[in-house]
């Protein structure tokens, strides 16, 4: 009777390993000609890129291109965020979004800088703290977009 609790207490600890082992998420860049992944930490929001790169010298396998977070791809406050790829098929960016708060940004690779860059966060009818519009948000106002026309509709 009393090797029952130590023994639970054990189980209990070897299952929540798994759990401690999963902070990062890995998603695919959407783009059909590009072998970019791109990583979140789910409990901060940085965001990482790799790709495979061709060894220009000695004929060897290639080798690993990593990209650091750069400009808004750091750390975020903490909360559960997650990477989400358009169906678009020449997009090489990734959504990073926050379950809690359902606020996204747009996250690329800046090859010429070798960093990952995103967007600030944002959501859907966010407003800055005097009651006005964020800037960069759509409001849902006609105008120009910087989105070409989708599935054929001009």
């Amino acid at each position: 009777m009393r090797l029952i609790l130590p023994t639970l207490l054990v189980c209990a600890t070897l299952h929540a390993l798994p759990a401690l082992a999963s902070s990062y998420e890995f998603v695919p860049a959407p783009q059909t000609d590009l072998n970019r992944m791109y990583r979140v930490d789910k409990v901060t929001g940085e965001v990482t890129s790799c790709q495979y790169g061709l060894q220009e010298s000695g004929g060897g396998i290639g080798q690993t291109v990593c990209f650091g977070a750069g400009e808004g791809a750091g750390a975020q406050p903490p909360a559960e965020y997650g990477l989400v790829a358009s169906r678009h098929a020449r997009e090489a960016g990734v959504f990073r979004v926050n379950y809690r708060t359902g606020e996204m940004s747009i996250c690329f690779v800046l090859v010429k800088k070798e960093q990952v860059v995103c967007t600030q966060q944002s959501k859907a009818g966010a407003e800055a703290q005097d009651g006005s519009p964020v800037p960069g948000i759509s409001t849902g106002r006609p105008g120009t977009s910087a989105t070409p026309p989708q599935g054929g509709r001009p």
